[in-house]
């Protein structure tokens, strides 16, 4: 059975503006195309040992239902079957019957997501991987059966995509351990850490809470499921495709582990996503503590510590989530980061270049969107000094953009407040200074 009818449905080329519309669809999620059969079963996708019923649940039509609306409400770009959200309707309403049985006999074989490339500030770029919409409808609905199971089980320390939790809850936090006298931190940085999970440890870690093999193995068949680069098919053998909406709920599961082994340690922490700080009341327990968790991150997690950017540092040489923090009267404070002030004036200048073709109402809705957006996300912050500057600047930059429209020097000086004759005036005796001009 084909999932999607590949000889309806042209090919779709994805767009940096498609890219950003699926990540403002929060965080950055999808991927997916051509069925891979290398899959191998283990013990643990073995689904004749399994108890059954959950795979029942995910293919329920009231969460079948709730997970095409989420997939709908998220838009975002098709994969490499060219499948657009808008699509998927009509498609399913054909096709219902024939795609729930294949999932149901374990025959259903998700497609290669569509790898894409985005720039990091370091020069490097991300991978991420966008599946098919029918794909992530799919991820979608188990995504939704297993949160709340898995949910009872995450640590309180941790923030990233989680129901009702967000990256302000996180520094919150860390206010308070800064505030109990906890100033140093081990700022871990886990190298390529979607790229880089191992799918064994992942499936054993989720065959412990999840009984039903059919699930485990269909599970095990998107991880495995490879990617299309460049029209060639790339094979997925360790890693979670960073763009489905599966992949945040796989690696918080896996770094469940540890943060469970940190506090039985006796540490605090911190963690979004895969953004990890230990806090510690002096730099000797700070180091000791790294030296310490190292061995069990490499050696039981099988992840890959990047040692150049993991430090050990007192609270206000860090930046956490666009954020760096400062002590005042003993009190944990929070301030915003010079890198993301300085992102922040990238996006003004793209915005209020005179240049780039925006009119006045598209440019005016887009600086609304940004400043607010930013403002908005940095509120936590003692920013007043900070605002006052970029109101200045953002408004010397639309003074730039204003003067380029008057192209005229009369109308410029008439803008400016003089009256019609003077402007002539001034205007004709301009033109003959910059004739003239050596």
């Amino acid at each position: 059975m084909k999932v999607t009818d590949s000889d309806n449905i042209k090919h779709r080329q994805l767009r940096f503006e498609d890219y950003l519309q699926m990540v403002s669809a929060e965080q950055k999620e999808y991927a997916e195309v051509c069925a891979s059969l290398k899959m191998t079963e283990t013990d643990s996708t073995n689904t004749n040992k399994q108890k059954e019923g959950l795979l029942e649940q995910i293919l329920a039509r009231d969460n079948l239902n709730r997970a095409y609306k989420q997939v709908k409400r998220n838009k975002g770009a098709g994969g490499i079957d060219g499948m657009q959200v808008d699509e998927l309707l009509p498609y399913l309403k054909e096709n219902q019957k024939e795609l729930l049985q294949s999932l149901r006999d374990g025959k259903y074989r998700p497609k290669p997501v569509r790898r894409v490339e985005i720039p990091k500030e370091n020069g490097k770029t991300r991978k991420l991987g966008i599946p098919t919409v029918v794909d992530r409808l799919i991820q979608q609905a188990i995504c939704q059966i297993l949160t709340p199971t898995f949910e009872k089980q995450f640590s309180d320390n941790s923030y990233g995509f989680r129901p009702g939790r967000s990256a302000h809850d996180a520094l919150k936090r860390c206010q308070t351990n800064i505030t109990e006298g906890y100033k140093y931190v081990v700022d871990m940085d886990l190298e390529k850490y979607f790229d880089t999970v191992n799918q064994s440890k992942l499936i054993q870690t989720l065959s412990e809470t999840i009984k039903d093999g059919r699930v485990i193995s269909l599970i095990h068949r998107f991880l495995r499921a490879g990617a299309m680069v460049g029209g060639l098919f790339e094979d997925s053998p360790e890693g979670v495709p960073q763009g489905g909406p599966l992949s945040p709920l796989l690696g918080n599961i896996m770094l469940n582990e540890c943060d469970h082994e940190l506090e039985r340690r006796g540490h605090r922490l911190v963690r979004y996503a895969d953004d990890l700080m230990i806090f510690c009341k002096s730099r000797k327990a700070a180091e000791r503590t790294l030296d310490h968790i190292l061995p069990y991150i490499e050696g039981k997690l099988f992840l890959k510590v990047n040692r150049e950017k993991t430090q050990v540092a007192y609270v206000s040489k860090v930046k956490y989530l666009g954020y760096s923090f400062y002590i005042y009267k003993g009190e944990g404070r929070l301030r915003v980061h010079p890198k993301s002030i300085r992102k922040l004036k990238d996006k003004i200048r793209e915005v209020t270049g005179r240049s780039n073709g925006m009119g006045i109402e598209a440019r005016k809705t887009r600086l609304n969107q940004v400043i607010r957006g930013w403002v908005n996300y940095f509120k936590l912050a003692d920013m007043k000094k900070t605002l006052k500057e970029l109101d200045e600047w953002t408004r010397s930059r639309i003074r730039m953009v204003t003067w380029k429209r008057w192209k005229k020097v009369r109308t410029r000086l008439k803008r400016a407040g003089l009256d019609e004759k003077r402007a002539w005036d001034v205007g004709k005796y301009k033109k003959r200074l910059l004739a003239n001009r050596p």
